[in-house]
């Protein structure tokens, strides 16, 4: 992939390489885990029937270091209508065991029987940490199941370490307007209630063949438990490609200076098979959707390829996407920090560079064949 992204950027303009080394993430250590018992660390899988939210399998990956670190075991909870196959895959993500927790009155989300089941669960067996997906389901859940366990919850997590003196979590997330970071810990209460968005920590590879204990249980749930009844589930329609599934983003700033401008990036987006997205900057001078918008008040994404056209490089922006494994930078600013994390960075006209760009892919496209293409994969290097 480098080699035809090189051949681009130089039909572009003078190309300035910024090497840089990236940390790659950490990952699950095979240490062995603690017996079965007060202190585990819980991850909440989000799923729809056998289809898991991707951001569970994230958490469970980082549930599995933060157990390790605390020589307990990272253990997956299941609320649904029994669904084995999950409990067992959450294995191959680092789980050391799975709490499933079945019921015909689970089988489809609504907050109150899912608040009492997890609850219960961690009434029963005392968790010292629950994490979930910072998503509306995970959101919803979280809060309720907190007000019910009496304990403290911190949304919107992009870090989440061990203090090493005091072994509680520490839980870190933007405040005012994503201007601050701020860390919290739950130093009197237990458990530990944390959501984190999608896309800030890295799933690991599954292991096949991983097994654990599955510990199965079926709630017992009072009528006044359930006093929502689904109807009907209707999906919401998605984006032909979304930024937490896209390999390529072409992201835009206030360097664009006109919502029609963006029509430049989607047409490289288009050629490149990914998704558009934007600063907050671009958001705020409402150019685009917030949806759209990647960094600290916005989304986390780790693509292969990271378009950063016309956007400076402000840290509320980096904390979006610096974990991205190639990072173009197009500014007419040499000074933009931006260039501090990009891999490839070019001093320009972003209206001039783009239209370059896109005609340069395109040529390869067409080179390469209907049976070619362009291949975007993770660097070896990084």
């Amino acid at each position: 992939m480098t080699g035809w992204l090189s051949v681009a950027l130089r039909s572009a303009g003078a190309v300035a390489e910024l090497k840089k080394d990236k940390a790659s993430g950490r990952e699950p250590q095979a240490k062995k885990a603690a017996a079965e018992g007060e202190g585990e660390i819980w991850v909440v899988i989000e799923h729809e029937g056998a289809d898991a939210a991707p951001v569970s399998w994230e958490l469970v990956g980082e549930a599995r270091a933060l157990a390790d670190e605390l020589g307990v075991r990272a253990a997956a909870v299941i609320i649904g209508a029994g669904e084995q196959e999950l409990a067992r895959k959450a294995f191959s993500y680092g789980a050391a065991a799975s709490y499933l927790a079945a019921g015909p009155k689970l089988g489809a989300y609504s907050a109150d029987p899912h608040c009492q089941a997890l609850a219960g669960l961690a009434a029963r067996h005392k968790p010292q940490v629950i994490l979930l997906g910072a998503t509306t389901r995970g959101r919803d859940l979280a809060s309720a199941a907190a007000t019910e366990l009496e304990t403290g919850l911190t949304a919107d997590c992009t870090e989440l370490k061990i203090d090493p003196e005091k072994k509680l979590l520490l839980q870190t997330r933007p405040a005012f307007s994503g201007n601050v970071m701020a860390t919290i810990i739950t130093p009197k209460r237990q458990p530990q209630m944390a959501t984190v968005r999608p896309g800030v920590f890295p799933a690991p590879e599954p292991v096949a063949g991983a097994s654990g204990e599955i510990i199965a249980s079926k709630p017992r749930l009072k009528p006044t438990n359930v006093s929502v009844k689904q109807l009907e589930f209707i999906r919401a329609p998605k984006d032909e490609v979304s930024l937490q599934g896209a390999k390529v983003i072409v992201a835009g700033g206030r360097g664009l200076k006109a919502a029609r401008n963006f029509a430049l990036l989607e047409e490289l987006a288009c050629e490149l098979g990914g998704a558009v997205a934007a600063s907050r900057a671009a958001v705020d001078a409402g150019w685009i959707s917030s949806q759209r918008q990647v960094g600290q008040t916005g989304q986390t994404v780790r693509p292969v390829l990271y378009f950063a056209m016309g956007i400076s490089g402000a840290v509320q922006h980096l904390a979006g996407m610096q974990a991205s494994d190639i990072v173009v930078a197009v500014n007419n600013d040499p000074e933009a920090p931006i260039f501090e994390v990009a891999d490839y960075g070019i001093v320009g006209d972003l209206f001039e560079v783009t239209p370059v760009l896109t005609e340069e892919v395109r040529r390869r496209k067409a080179e390469a064949g209907a049976d070619g293409g362009l291949r975007i994969e993770k660097s070896a290097r990084k």
